[in-house]
């Protein structure tokens, strides 16, 4: 099954591939203050793939804070949080905004409240190489 998801504007857009119904797609709910912030919920599947499109890579910002080995990436021109990237080793993994999902509705499972502020880099990479989905393909960046 093939969820498509992009920011408001369209710029970025993403295709999630993934054998979970959009009811059975897990949602966390990020106490850090950027997510809080953004009303982010995240979901991700570690048996699934992204497929990333920029369309236009001058619109694209990458921010990063914490720890830093993460890029959020946000559309400049429309403002919209599509997804967080970073490679663990050598790989890239993404989990997505899930309310950048044309899907999203049909969501309807639990939030899941989520605090990592405890975690070092070792305990967040093991996670998140656990938890994140492999990205198979970026293109236009």
């Amino acid at each position: 099954m093939i969820h498509a998801g992009s920011c408001h504007c369209a710029n970025l857009r993403f295709e999630f591939e993934t054998e979970l119904a959009p009811e059975a797609l897990p949602l966390r709910a990020c106490q850090c203050s950027f997510c809080r912030r953004q009303g982010a919920l995240s979901t991700s599947d570690p048996r699934g793939r992204i497929r990333l499109e920029v369309a236009e890579p001058e619109q694209l910002q990458r921010y990063r804070f914490g720890l830093g080995i993460t890029d959020f990436l946000v559309c400049r021109r429309c403002g919209v949080y599509l997804l967080a990237m970073m490679d663990i080793d050598g790989e890239p993994y993404a989990v997505l905004n899930a309310n950048a999902l044309e899907c999203r509705a049909a969501m309807t499972g639990a939030i899941s409240p989520m605090e990592y502020a405890g975690e070092d880099q070792a305990a967040r990479l093991a996670r998140r190489k656990q938890r994140w989905t492999p990205v198979a393909a970026v293109s236009g960046l």
